[in-house]
């Protein structure tokens, strides 16, 4: 390496070509001399730097509308990629953005264009990357927050947003927006391929060459196809699908605009006719705060149930409500939704049949699902969306539109699916074995509570009445990595096993996702007789028996970090009513109750190997104290700053008096 190396290809007719000065734009600013005189100084900057990036300069006074997004990589004109996005759920977010932008212009706005792209929890899966993954949600939606403001002139904002960690930090951004018109333009799903499989189980080829269950060329072929397109969320119901149907159901998005394929047409009409809804809301003074209420929380809650979506949004929902000003749902309220909204949708990682998610677009999508749920009386109708009318009125406009027919009929047509075995009546689903989606199991190992998607629990190893049950043996892990270790070393992990995963929770790697661990135990011949108990997450597309969010975390004390190598564990979900236990019954030598089984965790001490993660940034460990103090992953891991404060005050004040009292001494 060398200044030559460097320099020495430079092409010397660059500097024959500097200037200095350039014609300005020409016209004038649109300002009377009173205006002129009475604004802010930063506002008229505003239009002097707007027409010195081009706008013309008799529209510079035209309505300004903030257009918000994740947007990452750099696409090329002809499709091709410059530089790379993280994931394909931002790679093609331009289109979208482009297409707002224009229907805003075309309307008489003016639009703005910012960006906080998101990571991609696929790509970081195993890694130390996966320590900012949730942390990065109160980051970006700070930084969102700080740029709608750093638009003072701002009328309205557009956010676009597809996958898990980008996608409700917009939402929150949004939703703390209480007097402003605020819309969604979800960032749809990505093609399936051809041949080959979806971009969840494509993620466990090594586990399964390791195992000897699939040949190595074709684990490498999978690999390369897995995405068929190049934008839009990963075409299962995880985290990005789900909060995408449930955002909708939060009526900040417009109806039928979850889960459009990606880089389609219909896609980019999502984008404009969101345009035209917020020059509408714009003119009519809709605001943020005349969506977002309880009764439109409760109605995504049961959208959430429908669809079966992802445990994360137990994460979202809560934080989203808390930005709002709402009710902040608690366990027991998603506990009386689950018991009450049964799941009408069979698409992966759930099924029955593995339909991938652009599936549930074609079959009708969220509004689809929810004349269903009108039919049960269980919708809140009389909410406001971002249409200017109420979801009831939306729904009489569904249920007998253009646009349900051709969708529904389209999906018959290339894929002879019938949208009905796709979103499925009650009725049906009943029949079908779609059960209810979350159960919060309690228990010694789990005193403050802990979440399992019920509904993916594999149906050969529930029993007749609904029952899943299994006692077997602690095989004990302080971190993920040593978890995915055994599961490649053929025979260490045996059916009947209880994988226990500590120290995953947000004071040791910032409760990371442990979808490496809960997809080979999907994929793998024995899987299904294995169970996972952890204080860390799951990433949206987790199914069998996987008991995560144990609280308190084993950091904290809980009893989970207590558990020790071939101690006895029970775990109970009553799939049927939703409930569920989880407790540490003895030892292969000694049966105990469960309250002696309490006892007996309680007076151990913590094991030894349990630490924060050596490679925890210090950004994470700033956000795990931060979060706790606004009452953790079960309120939403917010930063509720009055308590912060508050914590922080308190703390000085007895700093103070050591202080003072040493000095006195």
């Amino acid at each position: 390496m060398s200044l030559k190396s460097i320099f020495g290809n430079d092409d010397k007719s660059i500097y024959e070509t500097i200037e200095t000065h350039a014609d300005g734009p020409q016209g004038k600013l649109p300002l009377t001399k009173e205006e002129l005189i009475k604004a802010p100084s930063g506002n008229v900057f505003g239009m002097t730097l707007n027409a010195g990036m081009g706008w013309a300069p008799t529209h510079l006074n035209d309505d300004d509308v903030m257009i918000l997004s994740t947007m990452g990589g750099m696409r090329g004109e002809n499709g091709q990629p410059i530089a790379m996005g993280l994931h394909t759920g931002h790679y093609e977010l331009g289109l979208q953005i482009k297409a707002v932008a224009d229907e805003l212009t075309k309307n008489g706005g003016l639009p703005y264009a910012a960006y906080v792209t998101d990571p991609c929890d696929g790509r970081t899966q195993g890694t130390i990357g996966m320590f900012d993954s949730l942390p990065y949600r109160n980051d970006a939606a700070t930084v969102f927050r700080r740029l709608i403001r750093s638009l003072p002139t701002r009328k309205g904002v557009v956010g676009v947003a597809a996958c898990d960690k980008g996608l409700p930090a917009m939402v929150m951004a949004l939703a703390s927006m209480h007097d402003l018109p605020t819309i969604l333009v979800p960032g749809g799903s990505t093609l399936m391929p051809n041949k080959g499989e979806d971009a969840g189980k494509v993620q466990t080829i090594g586990v399964r060459v390791a195992n000897n269950e699939l040949d190595y060329d074709e684990a490498l072929r999978l690999g390369c196809e897995a995405c068929a397109s190049a934008g839009g969320g990963c075409q299962f119901l995880g985290t990005a699908g789900t909060g995408q149907v449930v955002f909708e159901g939060l009526g900040i998005a417009l109806p039928h605009s979850a889960l459009a394929p990606s880089g389609q047409p219909i896609w980019q009409q999502v984008a404009t006719d969101s345009a035209t809804a917020m020059t509408e809301m714009i003119h009519s003074g809709l605001t943020t705060k005349d969506i977002i209420t309880d009764k439109a929380i409760e109605n995504a809650m049961m959208i959430h149930s429908a669809f079966g979506g992802s445990t994360n949004l137990l994460l979202h929902i809560p934080a989203i409500a808390y930005q709002a000003g709402c009710k902040v749902p608690t366990v027991e309220d998603w506990a009386r939704i689950n018991q009450a909204v049964p799941r009408l949708v069979s698409v992966l990682p759930n099924g029955p049949v593995y339909y991938p998610t652009v599936y549930a677009y074609l079959a009708g999508g969220v509004p689809e699902v929810m004349l269903h749920l009108r039919k049960l009386g269980l919708l809140h109708e009389d909410v406001m969306t971002v249409t200017g009318q109420t979801l009831g009125e939306n729904l009489d406009w569904w249920e007998n539109s253009e646009r349900r027919l051709a969708c529904r009929k389209r999906l018959e047509k290339i894929d002879g699916v019938s949208p009905d075995d796709v979103i499925m009546a009650p009725d049906k689903a009943k029949h079908r074995g779609l059960t209810s989606t979350v159960t919060f199991p309690m228990g010694n190992i789990a005193p403050e509570g802990s979440v399992i998607k019920s509904t993916a629990i594999d149906k050969s190893v529930i029993d007749e009445d609904g029952v899943y049950r299994h006692t077997g043996p602690a095989k004990i892990f302080t971190s993920e990595k040593a978890a995915i270790h055994a599961l490649k070393d053929k025979g260490s992990i045996q059916k009947g096993d209880i994988m226990v995963v500590m120290g995953g929770g947000p004071q040791g790697t910032g409760m990371e996702e442990t979808y490496q661990i809960t997809s080979a135990l999907k994929q793998l011949s024995f899987g299904k007789h294995v169970a996972l108990v952890t204080d860390a997450r799951f990433s949206g597309v987790s199914t069998g028996a996987c008991f995560g969010h144990i609280g308190p975390e084993a950091l904290s004390g809980g009893p989970i970090g207590k558990l020790r190598e071939g101690d006895i564990i029970e775990l109970i979900v009553d799939t049927v009513n939703l409930k569920g236990s989880i407790n540490f019954i003895g030892t292969k030598d000694q049966s105990v109750s469960y309250d002696q089984g309490a006892q007996i965790l309680a007076n151990r001490e913590t094991n030894s190997a349990v630490k924060p993660d050596s490679d925890l940034p210090d950004d994470t460990r700033l956000w795990a104290a931060l979060q706790s103090i606004g009452g953790g992953t079960w309120s939403g891991s917010v930063y509720n700053v009055d308590k912060i404060i508050d914590t922080i005050n308190a703390g000085k004040a007895v700093l103070n008096k050591k202080q003072d009292d040493k000095i006195s001494n």
